[in-house]
């Protein structure tokens, strides 16, 4: 919402885009619908009471259909949170949004990694778009360089550093600090979850492999059919003595075309110094691609704030809605 408000006047002039906040769902306001519009200020106040908000209609919670229609939308932003087993509600709510007339723009690695093909094929139906680039290293431009400027090409492999929060654990690892230590300091710092074991045990890499596969290599593959193994059997000294030796621990992801379909792995590894991947710390990601044209292609982000994924978001809500060239 900030940066829709900080852009508001180049999404104006630039892209003819005007745009109002109608609808509002999270466990601080409820459900919330106006027409009209709600004053963006008073609803990123943390503190801001219901009645800041009215006049608005409150339709039943959980009710995504009646609240869409409620609110007249033309976007959805779809944020919440994984559920890597099943993707749900996002796959529900982001169908529900282009059977009701709107774009949907989501984070949402689950709707990717499970209702990809419907959802991609229910988005052509419908002239609607759905979009994703917030899924795999935030606002990075994976998902459209593919589909904008790199048609027609083919990955045979990829490999990176897909999840931030392990890698800064292990870099406050080599810092010094335990491994029980590292995740309490990324804790503290927002780096990571009050439970962090969709992180440190590899569950959200292999999403975000899934994704990246499925998308990208047009191919399915099961989260469950990624060989995965995540950090927590590191110690800080393995850590320190491994970048010592100039071959640094990382989680390293992994997948590579095998006969018709796709093999790949999640595991720690240890990299060499002129591997990119033994530079990458803190926060940061890199995903490395091999195609059938260019022999290697990678892209980094260094140190991503809560912003980056927004920006992501706000990115695609411009492709979808934009009457201009962009």
């Amino acid at each position: 919402m900030r940066l829709l408000q900080q852009r508001q006047r180049e999404l104006r002039e630039k892209y003819d885009i005007q745009w109002r906040i109608t609808g509002v769902a999270t466990r601080r306001l409820g459900w919330l619908a106006s027409s009209a519009g709600f004053d963006p200020h008073v609803l990123s106040e943390p503190g801001a009471p219901r009645w800041n908000v009215l006049p608005h209609v409150t339709p039943p919670p959980g009710d995504v259909r009646q609240w869409l229609q409620a609110a007249e939308a033309d976007v959805l932003f779809e944020a919440t949170s994984l559920n890597a087993q099943t993707g749900q509600p996002a796959i529900d709510h982001v169908r529900a949004a282009m059977e009701s007339g709107a774009h949907a723009v989501t984070a949402n690695k689950g709707t990717v990694v499970h209702g990809y093909e419907e959802l991609r094929d229910l988005a052509a139906k419908s002239g609607k778009r759905f979009l994703f680039e917030s899924t795999v290293m935030d606002g990075a431009p994976i998902f459209s360089l593919f589909r904008e400027s790199l048609p027609a090409i083919h990955v045979r492999s990829f490999h990176g550093i897909l999840n931030s929060t392990t890698n800064f654990i292990l870099s406050l690892m080599e810092e010094g600090l335990s491994f029980e230590e590292s995740v309490k300091r990324a804790q503290d710092t927002g780096a990571a979850e009050t439970d962090p074991s969709d992180d440190i045990d590899g569950w959200d890499a292999s999403v975000k492999v899934a994704a990246l596969v499925r998308v990208l290599m047009e191919l399915p593959l099961a989260v469950e059919a990624i060989e995965r193994q995540g950090i927590r059997a590191l110690t800080g000294e393995m850590v320190r003595n491994a970048r010592k030796a100039g071959t640094p621990y990382k989680l390293v992801c992994r997948a590579w075309r095998s006969g018709g379909g796709v093999k790949a792995t999640v595991r720690p590894e240890q990299v060499p110094s002129t591997d990119a991947m033994a530079h990458v710390s803190g926060t940061s990601s890199i995903v490395h691609f091999e195609t059938d044209v260019l022999p290697g292609l990678s892209i980094v982000e260094n140190d991503p704030g809560v912003e980056t994924t927004a920006y992501g978001m706000l990115a695609d809500f411009i492709r979808a809605v934009s009457t201009r060239g962009h």
